[in-house]
């Protein structure tokens, strides 16, 4: 038996493991760490799949960029975990059902037949000019490129939004404004008192 199938069912099985351990687990820093787990296990996948540059795209913005953000902002709130652990029992047959649904979703959309693997071009073994950052844009912008400029719009929606979000102004929250600090004079700051006259 070759070693690329023992290798894929390998990761697949810790790329499974470790995706359920992000969903279960209580703890919000381990949970952040199997994430972790599962994108370098994603990232031994696609190389399995000779698409080197996903790989790597994939190690060095999420593991090294988003991965470290949120472990920084997790460590940084000080989430009190036992609020974490009360209701699991009431919630779970809820969630249950939502994760029955998922996966009936995804029994039904995933598979060869709809995502056109045999558009995908196969790379010869000793080909010197072939580059799969080539083989994946070409693909990308031609065959699905409605997909990806619908995807760009829904992301430029989500940008909008949390930029509008976050600079609304509350009537209890502080904010500065600049130009009113530019133009501020020194009888606006500073207010001279005669200690003599006080005594």
């Amino acid at each position: 038996m070759e070693l690329q199938p023992i290798l894929f069912y390998l990761f697949s099985a810790i790329l499974i493991i470790a995706a359920l351990l992000v969903i279960t687990i209580r703890n919000p820093i381990h949970s952040t760490l199997f994430l972790v787990l599962a994108f370098f296990t994603s990232a031994m996948l696609w190389i399995l799949l000779e698409a080197e540059f996903l790989a790597l795209s994939l190690v060095l913005v999420y593991v090294g960029a988003v991965m470290v953000l949120f472990l920084f902002v997790i460590m940084m709130l000080d989430i009190n975990l036992t609020v974490l652990r009360e209701g699991f029992a009431r919630y779970l047959p809820v969630g249950a059902l939502i994760a029955v649904v998922i996966v009936l979703e995804m029994s039904l959309v995933l598979g060869p037949e709809n995502f056109g693997l045999e558009k995908m071009p196969v790379p010869e073994k000793h080909s010197l000019d072939y580059s799969n950052t080539k083989a994946l844009g070409s693909v990308l912008y031609t065959d699905y490129v409605f997909a990806f400029e619908v995807a760009s719009v829904i992301l430029l929606v989500a940008i909008v939004a949390a930029i509008a979000l976050t600079l609304r102004s509350r009537p209890d929250s502080k904010y500065q404004e600049p130009g009113l600090q530019v133009r501020v004079r020194r009888a606006d700051r500073i207010r001279m008192v005669d200690l003599k006259e006080k005594q």
